[in-house]
């Protein structure tokens, strides 16, 4: 027989056991996913001085493109880690929404990092087509190699922790097409050395490079929105007003401003006016909207100020 969480601790001996059972179980497995993306932020940074180094030695362009992308990869993974851990941090008199946004703060540093590079390769790529260099193919190969086999370690680091996470949905999908870019590194190697093809390199160090600054500037608007406290983009104010006015006892509502907290939840703060002026009736009109917002709208947060409308001065346009 299935019980609910509520009828388990009804039946369990000491209610404060089961629900230390809990969360020493959910505490165990944060640290456990924390530990794996430690590790797999530890093998990128690795990876990355390899790459370099490798790129350095060879001459090959598209080596050092793939180390900074790389590199990235370990920033990205270490916000990712960063922003789980502050992110349970309790609200105090200083952040009384928490600490959530700092996740932002930190992938708008990353991504004006990372389109700043990758404007930077694609500078170094067009000194190449002017100035030819030889490149090791051999050096290229190894090192990619291993970058490869780094690439899809983390990938499956990040897969079990991206079914329910949309951060590290991205970063899982940041790292299966770093696993892409490491094979086209390799093929780039092998055809120098196998047809001395140098230009190849050259070639491939656009494609990285373009690819690493496509997914900047089209991360960048999302990332400036929610600073700017934007509304989130899948909801409507006209919605949303017409659903509150559909309520029973709600005349209008006006002055709304929605913004989100973080990535995941969505404040709203609104004056409502209603045709009641009983506290009881006011509660209960406060609750019906509160609920609406939450089911139809997913706002999980929401302020709500109440006007009588025989005295409310309000445009129905406002």
């Amino acid at each position: 027989m299935h019980l609910c969480p509520t009828e388990l601790l009804a039946n369990a001996g000491g209610d404060k056991e089961v629900l230390f059972l809990m969360s020493s179980g959910h505490h165990h497995h944060e640290s456990a996913s924390d530990r794996s993306l430690l590790v797999a932020v530890g093998i990128n940074v690795l990876l990355t001085l390899a790459q370099a180094i490798g790129g350095i030695i060879s001459g090959s362009l598209s080596l050092v493109a793939d180390a900074l992308h790389n590199l990235s990869d370990a920033a990205s993974l270490g916000i990712a880690l960063f922003a789980r851990t502050i992110s349970r941090k309790p609200s105090d008199e200083f952040k009384t929404f928490g600490y959530q946004r700092a996740e932002v703060i930190a992938a708008l540093i990353n991504l004006t990092l990372l389109i700043t590079v990758s404007l930077y390769l694609i500078y170094e790529a067009i000194w190449r087509i002017v100035e030819p260099q030889a490149v090791a193919g051999w050096i290229i190969v190894s090192v990619a190699g291993i970058a490869l086999i780094v690439d899809i370690i983390t990938a499956l680091i990040t897969y079990k922790m991206s079914r329910s996470n949309i951060n590290m949905q991205a970063a899982f999908l940041h790292n299966l097409a770093d696993s892409l870019a490491s094979t086209g590194v390799i093929l780039a190697g092998t055809l120098i050395l196998l047809y001395d093809w140098y230009w190849i390199d050259t070639l491939v160090t656009f494609l990285i490079a373009g690819f690493v600054l496509w997914q900047g500037l089209a991360l960048l608007p999302k990332t400036i929105h929610l600073l700017m406290e934007g509304t989130p983009e899948d909801l409507s104010l006209e919605d949303i007003k017409l659903s509150a006015k559909a309520i029973k006892d709600v005349k209008n509502i006006h002055h709304i401003h929605i913004w989100n907290l973080d990535e995941r939840r969505v404040a709203l703060e609104a004056h409502v006016v209603t045709t009641v002026n009983e506290l009881k009736e006011i509660e209960a009109v406060k609750n019906h909207l509160k609920q609406l917002l939450k089911e139809k709208f997913n706002i999980t947060h929401s302020t709500l100020e109440f006007e009588h409308h025989v005295d409310a001065d309000c445009d129905e346009n406002e």
